[in-house]
């Protein structure tokens, strides 16, 4: 995110929100502010005008420059109102950079939204020490976390949807959806023949499993008890942490108590 030294400082120093909107008509945009830094066009990945992620063919290029010093802003205790690492991370970086005249560069983590509905507000610092823009960074930014978001709750549907054609199908049903015929021929897939190989199943031919064999390839015989893998939302719900899933009626009564956990 790109930031600059604010002109004018009022006292008393007005809300963050007031502070990060006022300062939104003045932002660099990416691309011209990462050419000043010495970044090549292809060593940045823009996402919209005022963000972007940083190649780390940037690391091999530069190889052979001199290393920077590297400070690490940890374990500070916040304010009740939420000033804590990102305020004073941004802070440091503003007084080495603004009033020191030193080339520094700030790296803070991707925040999760949850904090940003709580009394300690968002991510992005505070004050005239903060990340704008402020609403793009707190709730979205590149996106990676719902990336993370999605890639677990499909491992989550994926579990309970298996469990769910378990008990509702045969193993003959099972196998033939498993093993489904293509062009007149079925064949194992590669994942599959790795699970016949943890099975110790040596038939490669479809057809010629026996019916205890296609049933043990078929079933993966999950016990709901045993399940500790929640769905995720990247904000603090409290009414999702606990939950009872599967009540409609397609689902023809397999219900089970779970929950949500933040993404984060």
């Amino acid at each position: 995110m790109t930031t600059h030294k604010l002109a004018n400082l009022l006292r008393p120093v007005p809300s963050d929100i007031e502070i990060a909107q006022a300062a939104d008509d003045n932002l660099i945009k990416i691309s011209p502010f990462a050419a000043a830094q010495g970044l090549l066009a292809d060593e940045i990945e823009p996402y919209g005008h005022y963000k972007a992620k940083v190649s780390l063919s940037v690391r091999d290029r530069l190889a052979d420059q001199p290393s920077g010093n590297y400070i690490v802003v940890t374990a500070i205790t916040p304010t009740p109102l939420g000033e804590g690492k990102t305020t004073t991370t941004v802070g440091l970086s503003q007084a080495l950079g603004a009033h020191l005249n030193k080339k520094v560069w700030t790296c803070i983590r991707q925040p999760s939204q949850g904090p940003t509905f709580g009394i300690k507000g968002g991510a992005a610092g505070g004050g005239y020490s903060q990340v704008i823009p402020m609403e793009e960074f707190n709730l979205h930014l590149t996106g990676d976390i719902h990336a993370i978001t999605a890639a677990n709750n499909l491992l989550a549907a994926a579990i309970d949807t298996r469990m769910f054609h378990e008990s509702t199908q045969s193993d003959e049903a099972l196998y033939r959806r498993l093993v489904p015929e293509k062009g007149g021929k079925r064949e194992f897939s590669a994942i599959q023949i790795h699970r016949l190989e943890k099975l110790g199943i040596t038939e490669r031919d479809p057809d010629k499993l026996t019916a205890e064999e296609a049933g043990r390839f078929a079933r993966l015989d999950i016990d709901p008890e045993t399940i500790t893998w929640r769905r995720v939302v990247d904000v603090n719900d409290r009414m999702l942490r606990g939950i009872t899933i599967g009540q409609g009626p397609a689902e023809k009564g397999f219900t089970r108590e779970t929950g949500f956990d933040i993404t984060v």
